[in-house]
């Protein structure tokens, strides 16, 4: 049976613009100093959040996404990540406020905030009914177990983290036929180089 796994990252949720604004800091040279992601929501996952036992788990996914594109991660008390606080009245509403501190060149500062506000439920849903057509692809090629380049492109927590434009990458094959998913990775051999940071 393939499988795919863990934790949804959205279509364009706060862990993938987390990921891909803490990639360009690490690719340009931006020395990160510190980071926050407040998420706010009024559904049942942050409902759920409530439970500290739930929250303990969701914060761990969501900062490994983000410290798998540093080459060194940063200090526990200088990343905090995670579902901030259940607000009813948001429904279905995401709201997440996302900070980056960094140094660039001669040690000046520099520092980005935004905010992103997405509809949760739809903005997932998409990318399960993708995980699910691709977990089909592969148990009709025989395959069984972890699905690597999907869980990498498609889940927070993967069981390896993968840049997610190698993981586009090694998706794109396993679709057109010419990779297994089921075939555990090496980025550095099984990705082009020129998707792996700035080459120089």
């Amino acid at each position: 049976m393939p499988v795919v796994g863990d934790d949804v990252k959205a279509q364009l949720g706060a862990t993938i613009l987390h990921r891909t604004l803490v990639k360009l800091f690490a690719d340009r040279g931006v020395k990160i100093k510190r980071t926050y992601q407040l998420n706010t929501g009024g559904n049942t996952d942050f409902l759920n959040m409530l439970e500290r036992s739930r929250l303990h788990s969701k914060k761990i996914s969501k900062t490994s996404a983000v410290q798998s594109q540093l080459d060194e991660p940063l200090e526990a008390d200088n990343i905090h990540i995670g579902p901030s606080d259940y607000v009813p009245w948001q429904d279905d509403n995401k709201i997440c406020f996302l900070r980056i501190e960094g140094e660039g060149f001669g040690g000046v500062p520099l520092e980005i905030e935004a905010r992103l506000s997405v509809e949760d439920s739809p903005n997932s849903a998409g990318v399960v009914i993708d995980a699910v057509r691709l977990c089909r692809i592969a148990r009709d090629r025989g395959e069984a177990g972890p699905l690597y380049p999907v869980s990498a492109y498609f889940m927070k927590h993967p069981p390896v983290q993968i840049p997610d434009t190698c993981a586009k990458q090694l998706l794109d094959e396993f679709v057109a036929g010419t990779r297994r998913a089921s075939e555990p990775v090496e980025v550095a051999s099984d990705c082009d180089s020129s998707e792996n940071g700035s080459g120089l």
